[in-house]
């Protein structure tokens, strides 16, 4: 299969996947109960979780700046810039490209290669599979979770432990001496280099000390989203705990962690209503209601996100450009 064709293939299957979330989601749905629904939303908790989640993304902005220390310092409000210039991408394009866009942002402004800052944002990830992994364990003590999620929890931990064990044992042993050679030609030389590179980078990160402040950020900018949801979830009147709340929260984050329909449509719809009726509420309600929290958490960061783009001295085809570049280079 040729290189066009497999990239039309992609984001074909995303949008295929995508429908078939959302005939699920609204078959055999009653719409008076729908619209009734919408009528009595209480728009104070509403944008009291939507505060939320903005400040989700701050502490997303100061994680990353406590990160990229060790290659340049990147004020707090670049990086937020970059990173919702980043997800304005995701929004809009398929295949979760505004995460490399967004490391090309902070490369230009740093004056660094691309490579370098990939080290940071690997390491936003595996934090974020440290808190998600004690996040479950945490909400199974106070509300029974789904089977298949827990199972499904089981083997995501174990990733995480292995996972940060290496980090740790990588960072902390003593690296080896490497002769300074010139590197080999041809594209094996070029990925050994990138590879040591990487690794240069993960240590310089792993020993610093703003990473131990980067980690706590990063329970706080869970904890933000959690509640951001549940607010949101109060507002449209669903009265449920917090704890149930923040458990159809992981399930629609496990549902849409691998890449698919720009904006994760229909699957946020689809694991949300999957969520809400495992705990008992009616799907119509379910429905009405992951309709709202995805319009209502939407807006705020597609108008937020197209300012930063447009602060940023880029624009989205140039970022678009330079991603396919960097697929196709050797």
């Amino acid at each position: 299969m040729s290189d066009r064709r497999l990239g039309l293939l992609r984001p074909a299957l995303g949008y295929l996947v995508a429908a078939a979330c959302l005939v699920w989601v609204f078959h055999d749905i009653r719409p008076g109960r729908l619209f009734a629904d919408f009528a009595r939303i209480r728009w104070g908790l509403v944008a009291l979780g939507i505060a939320c989640d903005v400040m989700s993304y701050v502490c997303q902005g100061i994680r990353w700046h406590f990160l990229l220390e060790p290659i340049g310092r990147v004020p707090v409000l670049r990086t937020t810039q970059a990173t919702y210039a980043g997800l304005f991408i995701n929004e809009l394009l398929p295949m979760r490209i505004g995460e490399p866009a967004r490391a090309f942002l902070v490369s230009r402004w740093l004056r660094v290669p691309f490579v370098k800052v990939i080290p940071s944002m690997a390491l936003e990830r595996l934090f974020e599979g440290v808190w998600l992994a004690a996040g479950i364990g945490v909400t199974a003590l106070f509300v029974p979770l789904p089977g298949n999620l827990m199972k499904s929890a089981d083997v995501f931990g174990a990733a995480v432990i292995i996972l940060t064990a290496a980090f740790v044992v990588y960072v902390f042993r003593k690296p080896k001496a490497v002769l300074a050679t010139p590197p080999r030609p041809g594209w094996r030389g070029k990925v050994r280099a990138a590879l040591r590179g990487l690794g240069d980078g993960f240590r310089e990160i792993g020993l610093a000390r703003h990473t131990y402040l980067a980690f706590a950020v990063s329970l706080a900018l869970f904890v933000f989203q959690a509640l951001s949801f549940w607010l949101i979830l109060t507002g449209y009147g669903i009265r449920e705990t917090f704890w149930i709340g923040a458990a159809v929260f992981l399930i629609i984050h496990f549902g849409t962690a691998l890449p698919n329909a720009p904006a994760n449509v229909g699957s946020y719809q689809f694991f949300c209503v999957l969520g809400l009726t495992l705990f008992g509420v009616d799907k119509t309600r379910a429905t009405g209601f992951s309709v709202v929290v995805f319009i209502l958490l939407t807006l705020p960061l597609l108008l937020l996100g197209a300012l930063a783009l447009a602060k940023s001295g880029a624009t989205l085809s140039s970022l678009r450009k330079e991603v396919r570049g960097l697929a196709v280079r050797p």
